[in-house]
C-alpha cells in the first residue's frame, strides 16, 4: 500500500531519575518489588525488566544499596561478559513486601500523565494525511458509491467522530476495519501510565499490536531502542465493542486484590480507533452511551476517577465510529446528534454494484455465473421486495446455492429453480428482521 506517513516523534528516553518525573519511592518501590517477584540479578537485566535505560536503572540501584535494601553479591558471568550481581537485603525484602501488599504492580516504570499527555499530542490520530488514494487503498475490495469516499475521507481526517447508519447489512462494518486499516502507521503505547501514585496499565495485547524493533548496529554502540522503553511501538489500536458494551466498560477498572488499575477501552485506543458497532443492541439506551461521550467528543479529554473518588483528565485522542441500524432521530435527540461530528448514510447498492458484488462473489466462490439465473433473480424475485438491494445478499444467496448442490450431490451450479430455493430462506430472514 502506498501511503505517506507523517514521521512518527519518538518519546526520548530518560536520561537521568531527575528526568523521571515520579516520585522516587515509588521509583524504588518498584525496583525492589520487581527484583523480588522477577528474580533479576544483575544491572543489565534490572534495567530491562523495569523498562530504563542501563545508567538510569544503575542509578536507581546505586539509591537503593545507599539505603541498604540491595547488596552487591560480587561478579557474575551475565551474557558475553562480567557484570555485578545484586539481590535484597533482609530489609530489602521487608520493604519489598510491605511495597506490594500497596500495590502488586511491578515491572516497567509508569509514564507521568502529564509526560504522556505530551506524547499523545505528538502521535495524535488528528495528524494523519488521509488522502483519497490512502483510503481508497485500504477499502478497494470494498464495492462502494462514488461519493461516499468522499464522504469518509474529511470525516477520517478530522480525527473527531463518525455515525454510520442505514440499513443492515450493507457494510457498515466493513467500512470501519478499512478505516482502521486506512491509518497504517505506527504508535508508541506505554505499559503503564501513573497519577497521584496510582499507577494505571494500558498496554494490552488482545488490543495492542506490537511491531517488530529495528535490530541494533553491531557497530554502534547505540542502543537497540533510541526511544523511551517504557513504551511499545504498535500499529494504532483498534477497539471494537458492540452489544455488549456498557457503560461501566468505559471506567477505570480496579483491582481490589492486586490495588491496581487498568485503563478502559476508549484509553486504550487512544491515538486510534473506538468503535461502537450495532448501536441500539446495548442494555444501555444509544443516549446514555452518547451522553458519556460529551465531554471526550467536544473537548479531547476524558474524565476518569481513582476508588477514592477523586477525578482527573486524561486525554482522549481517538476516531470514534458509531454504526447501527436504526435511524439516529429514533435513537438520538438533536444535542446528542449535534456532538457527532459526521452523519454518514450507508444504503444498499444500486443494481449495477449489486451485480459486480454478486459476480465477484461467485467468482471468489467458485460458482460459474448463469444469465437465465440472474435474469430470473433481477426480474421475478427482487421486485417481490421493492428491489432493494443489500450487500450482504449476493453471499448469502450463492452460500445456500452452493449448500443446496452439495447435498444434492451435483456440481456447484446456479439455476432459476435454485435461486428460488436460495431465496426462501433469504425471504425468511428479512421477515425477522422486520418483525
Amino acid at each position: 500500500m502506498n501511503m505517506q506517513v507523517q514521521p512518527m516523534l519518538e518519546p526520548p528516553a530518560p536520561k537521568a531519575l531527575s528526568d523521571m518525573r515520579l516520585p522516587m519511592v515509588m521509583m524504588r518501590d518498584i525496583l525492589l518489588k520487581t527484583m523480588f517477584r522477577a528474580n533479576a540479578s544483575t544491572a543489565t537485566d534490572i534495567a530491562k525488566q523495569i523498562a530504563l535505560p542501563l545508567v538510569v536503572a544503575q542509578e536507581l540501584i546505586d539509591v537503593a544499596r545507599e539505603q541498604k535494601l540491595l547488596e552487591a553479591t560480587g561478579t557474575l558471568h551475565a551474557g558475553s561478559g562480567n557484570e555485578m550481581g545484586f539481590q535484597l537485603s533482609d530489609a530489602g525484602k521487608a520493604r519489598a513486601q510491605d511495597a506490594l501488599a500497596q500495590s502488586e504492580y511491578y515491572g516497567a516504570m509508569p509514564i507521568p500523565l502529564a509526560v504522556y499527555s505530551e506524547q499523545v499530542k505528538r502521535q495524535s490520530i488528528r495528524n494523519i494525511q488521509m488522502s483519497r488514494q490512502r483510503l481508497l487503498d485500504a477499502m478497494g475490495h470494498l464495492i462502494l458509491p462514488d461519493n461516499l469516499l468522499g464522504q469518509l475521507g474529511p470525516a477520517v481526517g478530522s480525527g473527531r467522530s463518525i455515525l454510520m447508519y442505514g440499513p443492515p447489512g450493507n457494510g457498515k462494518s466493513s467500512i470501519s476495519n478499512g478505516i482502521r486499516d486506512a491509518l497504517g502507521d505506527t504508535i508508541f503505547v506505554p505499559h503503564a501510565i501513573e497519577y497521584a501514585g496510582q499507577v494505571i496499565t494500558v498496554y494490552d495485547p488482545i488490543v495492542h499490536t506490537a511491531v517488530k524493533e529495528e535490530a541494533s548496529d553491531p557497530n554502534t554502540l547505540r542502543l537497540k531502542k533510541r526511544h523511551d522503553p517504557r513504551y511499545i511501538r504498535c500499529t494504532r489500536p483498534t477497539v471494537i465493542t458492540g452489544g455488549e458494551l456498557k457503560l461501566d466498560m468505559l471506567d477505570l477498572v480496579y483491582n481490589p486484590t492486586a490495588r491496581t488499575y487498568q485503563a478502559p477501552l476508549q484509553l486504550k485506543s487512544t491515538g486510534g480507533v473506538f468503535i461502537v458497532d450495532d448501536l441500539g443492541r446495548q442494555e444501555e439506551s444509544p443516549q446514555s452511551l452518547i451522553n458519556r461521550w460529551i465531554v471526550p467528543l467536544e473537548e479531547s479529554k476524558d474524565i476518569l476517577a481513582l476508588q477514592s473518588g477523586e477525578k482527573f483528565e486524561v486525554p482522549f485522542d481517538t476516531l470514534v465510529i458509531f454504526s447501527t441500524n436504526f435511524h439516529p432521530n429514533n435513537i438520538f435527540d438533536k444535542a446528542a446528534l449535534r456532538r457527532i461530528f459526521y452523519k454518514i448514510k450507508i444504503d444498499g447498492p444500486n443494481q449495477k454494484d449489486f451485480l459486480k458484488i454478486f459476480s465477484l462473489v461467485a467468482k471468489k466462490k467458485g460458482m460459474p455465473l448463469d444469465e437465465r439465473a440472474l435474469i430470473h433473480l433481477l426480474r421475478v424475485k427482487y421486485p417481490e421486495i421493492d428491489n432493494v438491494y443489500a450487500n450482504y445478499q449476493p453471499i448469502f444467496l450463492i452460500d445456500q446455492m452452493l449448500s443446496i448442490c452439495a447435498f444434492e450431490g451435483i456440481p456447484p451450479q446456479m439455476t432459476p429453480e435454485l435461486i428460488d430455493r436460495a431465496w426462501a430462506n433469504l425471504f425468511v430472514e428479512e421477515s425477522e428482521i422486520e418483525n
